[in-house]
């Protein structure tokens, strides 16, 4: 079937190209039926009848041009709102993916605050423990009887040897009285040319088979005196508390 002749025609949708033809077709059936002679009722027409048929036609091709100019500006808005909701669904996305850009770098900031905090703590706490361990190591002792126990405790632990400050103590009293010099020249010990020495008194071959590495190595040093003494109980009896009388 021709297209009709109307402007715009081309434009139009599916849809409305079929109302335009509906209306087209209509108009043709119109000016085909006022034309066409027909039985009485043509005969009838008269000649003053005539001129109001083009009239007719006319109102007719007003009409669909009307129709076919609401079609096309039906078109246009429609094309305006589908123009105007894609770039409302582009502007949406955009405007979702810097949030999400936003969102991301803000979390990867904020996994970097945390981990250099970390970081920080973890340094400090280390500069802690070395103030600590070095504080222990730089740990003093008064310069006494109640110094040189307590210092060679702190040593014996290290070592594993065992022992306590009572029964430490208990056995300095009984064997010197305290006297880091004390020497006994008189048992029999004295009498072999070992005599004992200190305020554990022990002889030279003990002190130097249980010597404890990191003191002295002098017999009378109060501190080497006492945890070589302890080293020796140890291995003999078990621990200095066990020592009760001459050893």
């Amino acid at each position: 079937m021709p297209l009709p002749n109307i402007p715009g025609y081309a434009r139009l949708n599916k849809t409305h190209k079929y109302s335009a033809a509906g209306i087209a077709a209509a108009g043709a059936a119109a000016i085909a039926f006022a034309v066409v002679p027909g039985g009485d009722a043509d005969a009838k027409t008269t000649a003053q009848d005539l001129p109001n048929k083009p009239v007719a036609l006319t109102s007719q091709k007003a009409d669909a041009q009307a129709h076919h100019e609401a079609l096309v500006k039906q078109s246009a808005l429609a094309d305006k709102q589908a123009e105007q909701e894609a770039a409302a669904k582009k502007a949406a996305a955009e405007a979702a993916k810097k949030k999400a850009a936003e969102e991301a770098a803000a979390k990867k900031a904020a996994e970097a605050k945390a981990a250099k905090e970390r970081a920080v703590k973890q340094a400090a706490s280390r500069s802690a423990a070395r103030i600590e361990t070095v504080a222990a190591e730089k740990k003093t002792y008064p310069d006494n009887l109640d110094g040189w126990i307590r210092e060679s405790l702190d040593i014996m632990k290290k070592k594993g040897i065992p022992g306590t400050y009572e029964g430490i103590h208990r056995n300095i009293i009984r064997e010197s009285g305290g006297d880091p010099r004390a020497i006994n020249n008189w048992d029999i010990n004295a009498q072999n040319g070992v005599p004992s020495k200190g305020l554990l008194q022990v002889i030279a071959p003990t002190f130097k088979a249980y010597h404890v590495e990191g003191t002295a190595w002098d017999a009378y040093d109060p501190v080497a005196n006492i945890t070589a003494a302890c080293n020796y109980a140890a291995d003999r009896y078990g621990s200095m508390d066990n020592v009760n009388g001459p050893y």
